[in-house]
Formats: structure tokens, sequence, C-alpha cells
């Protein structure tokens, strides 16, 4: 005779590690970690100090302020006030992460001890894992306040990242922008090979007290809203070894805002394109040295690539999430979808690839200076898993999660942009090439061997 249900189900329960656990001796108990605690809560705990605050503090708000306002941003991008929601970041610290306090928001210890882009990473997940578009509203500040900092200019520093800061801490936040893609080089400009064979128009003239920029930038993240923007220029007569940053602010005469591109997805951050008509930039918005901008904005990228990464992990984060709920609430015959083992194991491998790419990503921000193999690494796969996996949620879910309302379409389309941006995945892999060319792929396995 079979055995009753209930006796299969009460054998179950006894097997499992939460129970059985007491048969084991006092050490023996000691050595095994039988805590129930979510994967995210485990992750967050192993967290430096600085990381975990941000990251509980990021899910709050995503929660409380992203998700309510997602799917009304994502329908009509173009007449969504995204300022009210700039104001509120601002007012809990989120716009100042890149300074450690008192200067800016990021906890000092974890700031020195692990890269700046760590507390930045973490909390780019939260928001994403909401919607991609607010996300990169907020994120992509960011990246146009990084080259002020990356420049090592100590000038630039006290000139014009400071004051920013400081008018965001009396609640007078500037949107941020960064600008290097043109129209006849978007990825060129992101890697070695293709930056020798840039075909750039936007070229800078030195005039009397400064310069006079000429030309078009293209699908630049918050672009029609930034305050100012930190735009890549060549000097007249010379190419991308001349490549030098500048900061625009908006209200220059000859600086006007042109298309502002319809996307598939992350439609709540505008991508602007800047038209340049002999703007005048003085020499004191000059952000480093002259002919510097390319060492700068490959490390910058650097810099950006692992958070990057973890947008496209909350894209994927949050499709599951929503396929999670789905199977939990959804009963297919006489059991919920969760009770079938074929979901669970789609589910589990779901987890197994998010686990990867966040160990991947966290890895890439360990270190004081983030690495470009390293970098261009996270984003790659973080991005490729994350339209893997948003994929499979809307499999799971069927014509559920096709529709607009419950989000996991909208982080699907999210997730495809994060393959294509800063860098394409192409010549993200041809970064990781290139930076261990030299040191590691064209030597001998056996070089100085006896």
């Amino acid at each position: 005779m079979s055995m009753p249900d209930a006796g299969i189900a009460a054998r179950i329960e006894s097997l499992k590690v939460r129970n059985s656990v007491q048969n084991l001796d006092f050490f023996g108990r000691l050595l095994m970690d039988n805590r129930e605690m979510t994967i995210w809560e485990h992750d967050t705990n192993l967290l430096p100090f600085g990381a975990r605050v941000w990251r509980r503090r990021a899910r709050a708000f995503a929660r409380e302020h992203i998700r309510p306002c997602a799917a009304a941003a994502d329908i009509s991008p173009h007449e969504y006030d995204t300022r009210p929601i700039i104001i509120k970041a601002s007012r809990q610290g989120f716009q100042t992460i890149l300074l450690a306090m008192p200067l800016g928001t990021a906890f000092p210890g974890s700031y020195f001890l692990k890269s700046a882009s760590f507390q930045a990473a973490v909390i780019a997940e939260e928001f994403a894992a909401e919607c991609g578009g607010l996300a990169l509203l907020l994120m992509a500040h960011h990246l146009g306040c990084a080259p002020l900092l990356m420049s090592g200019h100590i000038p630039t520093f006290f000139r014009h990242l400071l004051p920013l800061y400081a008018k965001t801490f009396l609640g007078r936040p500037s949107v941020m922008a960064f600008a290097i893609t043109e129209p006849g080089a978007g990825s060129d400009v992101e890697e070695t090979e293709g930056g020798a064979f840039a075909q750039l128009v936007t070229t800078a003239k030195k005039v009397p007290g400064g310069y006079s920029i000429n030309g078009r930038k293209c699908f630049i993240s918050d672009g029609a809203i930034a305050d100012k923007v930190t735009l890549f220029a060549k000097l007249e007569g010379e190419g991308l070894e001349s490549w030098t940053c500048f900061l625009i602010e908006k209200g220059m005469p000859g600086y006007s805002i042109g298309r502002r591109e319809h996307k598939l997805g992350q439609r709540a951050a505008d991508a602007a394109e800047l038209i340049l008509e002999d703007v005048f930039v003085p020499d004191r918005n000059i952000v480093g040295r002259l002919r510097s901008g390319w060492p700068n904005n490959r490390n910058v990228l650097n810099y950006s690539r692992p958070v990057v990464g973890a947008m496209a992990l909350g894209h994927a984060r949050g499709a599951f999430e929503r396929a999670l709920e789905f199977c939990r609430k959804t009963m297919l015959g006489p059991k919920r979808l969760i009770d079938y083992q074929d979901i669970q194991i789609e589910l589990s491998d779901m987890i197994v690839k998010l686990w990867s790419a966040r160990a991947l990503i966290w890895h890439s921000c360990s270190q004081f200076r983030c690495y470009q193999s390293a970098s261009a690494a996270a984003k790659v796969a973080a991005s490729d898993i994350a339209f893997h996996v948003c994929t499979k949620a809307l499999e799971i879910m069927g014509d559920h999660g096709y529709v607009h309302d419950n989000g996991a379409e909208r982080l699907w389309r999210d997730s495809r942009l994060t393959q294509i941006y800063e860098g394409t995945n192409q010549i993200n892999r041809l970064a990781i090439i290139e930076h261990q060319w030299d040191a590691e792929l064209t030597r001998s396995a056996f070089a100085g061997t006896v």
C-alpha cells in the first residue's frame, strides 16, 4: 500500500534540513547555517556597511516612489514630469553618492576600501527592479558627474563638482548628462581600435577666453532635461587623441536640444540630440587638462559599466519577482504553478543566473579602482543574463506577462538596452581582450618555465 498523502508530507517535512538538523551533535549544529532568509537578505548582509545601508534605502525608495509611477512614466515619457522624483531622490541622498561624507552621501569606510561604484551599483539594481527608465533617469546623473571626478583635476573638482553637490544639499538639484556619442561615432568612441577610425564632427576651436564648439551629440540620456553636460569634443585640426571634456551649461548661446528619441525600453529617461552652434565655453569650463578626454572617458566607462550591469540585474530580478508572484497565485489543475517541479526547475535556473550576475558585478566593484576587463565582463554577463531571464519570465507568465499592467514586459524591453549602451556587448568583449592582451593572451603559457 502507498503511504497516505499526509504521511508523505510529514516525512518530507521531517527530512528538511531545518528539522533534521536537530539530530546533529551540538558542534555539528553550529557548523550548519540553518537560518531561513531570502537571497536578498543573505547577500545584503555580506556587503560593506555603506553599501548595505544604501541597498536597504534604495529598495524602500524604489517601492515607495518608483513603483507607483513606473507605468505612467513609461507610457507617456515626454509628457511625464520627472522633476518631482529627482527632487525626492536628491533629498534622500541618492544623487550625491559619488563622494564620501561630508562632501557627498557615500559612507566613507566602505567608499575608500571598495570602489566608488559599489554603493552606486546596489542602488541601481534596486531602482531598476521597479523601472528601467526611472532608474536610468536618476543614475545617468552620476555618469554626467563622473568626468569631473575621474579627471583627477583638483581645480575642476572644487570649481564644478563641489558646488553642484552643495546646491543639491540645499534642495536645488542640478541634472547632469554625459555626451560622447555622435551620429557617425557610436561605439567607436568606447573602444581603442574603433576610436582610431572614429568619424567625429563635434569640434572645439580656440578663441579668446575659451573655445567655440560646433557639432552634434545623439542618444544622450537625460540630455533634454540636463542643467549641465560633460561633453567631449576634439580640438580643431586634430583627431580623437585631442578629445577634451567641456562642461556645457543650459542657456549657453548656440546650445539647443534637437530630436528626442521614441525608444523601445527605458522610456522614462529621454535620449536626446544635443546641437552646438558656435557655443562659447570659457576656459574655466574645461574638465581636467586639454587632450585628456580619451583616457578620462575610458576610465569613466570602467566605473559605469558595473553599474549598467547592476541595472540589467535589477530588470531581471524585477521580472523574476513578478513571475514568481504569478506562480504563487496561479492554479493549474489542482495545484499552484509553483508546486510543479518543471516550474521549480525553471525558477531555480533563473535564480542561479541572477546570483552569478550579481557575484560578477560585486567582484568588479570590490577594488578601489575598477579595471577594464572585469567591468566589461560584468556588463556583458549581467545584460545577457537579464535579457534571458526576462524572456523566461514572460514565457512562464504567458498572456499575463505580455500585458502592460504587470510590469514584466516593460522590464523585458528595458533589459534589451543594457546590451547596447555603454558600448555594445560585442565592443565590451573586445575590451576584455584588449585589456588582457599583453599580460595574458599573447604570452606563452610556458614562458619562464624550465
